[in-house]
């Protein structure tokens, strides 16, 4: 693993790292927050996986989280969003190849050999960062906005016992009924729609639930509100009496301007989860 660069942070360290990755057959990058407290024990983690068109820098970068993190000594792990680099399939699209890995395994060529994301973030990246850091792998919740809250709420109901809580700021909340979804899983898991079904938070929620609170934030000025469908995850939710909450925030939009208002609220939400 190579170091790319560590700064100190609100009393911890900001770094970012490079590795070869098994999973995705090439190079990954990631940012690590760790809080004072790493120095001396291990500390809880949260998991941030950041939405289209980011890498592991946007939400290191704009979410203001460091600062609330360090407060409540958690680390903050900010994975990359998709395989990049030479001999990676890529799409000239925003929303499908690099920065658009959708979080899942993908199937179909050309994007088999390397678009295996849900196994870096559930399987591969955990190990690395357990071995490497002061992480409590006992102690983790997830967090994830847009593409990312799709990937971490399926993430979080798909591996019962994992994550302790799981937040999501304007989440991909239905996307086997919606263009951000149906194209990707297409593309990425083939024409037959049983395949898309355990990536979609929605279903899952109806079928599965979660075995600890939720917390989704929405933005009531969200240019992509259509395409986002919270009101789908809201109504299985209340129809499995799942322990959560869904808050229309008004006049939100789809920004990291919306997702540094409440970042506080999130990780105050996962602190009394992974404390408890």
């Amino acid at each position: 693993m190579q170091t790319l660069s560590e700064n100190k942070c609100f009393g911890g360290i900001q770094g970012v790292y490079r590795h070869v990755s098994d999973a995705c057959r090439c190079d990954m990058t990631f940012g690590l927050f760790l809080p004072e407290e790493a120095a001396d024990h291990p500390v809880p983690v949260l998991w941030y996986l950041s939405g289209l068109t980011c890498t592991h820098e946007n939400a290191m970068v704009k979410s203001a989280a460091q600062g609330w993190a360090a407060e409540a000594g958690i680390a903050l792990v900010f994975p990359d969003t998709s395989p990049r680099g030479e001999g990676v399939a890529d799409d000239e699209a925003y929303d499908l190849g690099q920065g658009a890995g959708f979080y899942v395994n993908a199937t179909e060529k050309p994007w088999a050999p390397h678009f295996r994301m849900w196994d870096y973030i559930a399987e591969e990246l955990p190990r690395i960062l357990t071995a490497n850091f002061a992480l409590d792998d006992d102690r983790q919740a997830i967090t994830g906005h847009s593409m990312g809250g799709h990937g971490a709420l399926t993430l979080a109901m798909r591996l019962p016992g994992r994550f302790r809580s799981v937040s999501a700021f304007a989440p991909i909340a239905h996307p086997t009924q919606s263009d951000w979804g149906r194209k990707q899983f297409r593309a990425y898991l083939g024409a037959d729609e049983a395949t898309w079904a355990p990536h979609d938070a929605t279903l899952l929620m109806r079928r599965l639930g979660f075995d600890g609170p939720v917390l989704i934030d929405q933005g009531s000025k969200d240019q992509f509100l259509d395409l986002l469908k919270p009101e789908a995850l809201a109504l299985a939710m209340m129809e499995r009496r799942q322990n959560g909450q869904v808050r229309m925030q008004p006049g939100y939009d789809h920004s990291y301007f919306f997702v540094s208002s409440f970042i506080r609220d999130h990780i105050a939400f996962h602190a009394e989860a992974l404390y408890a």
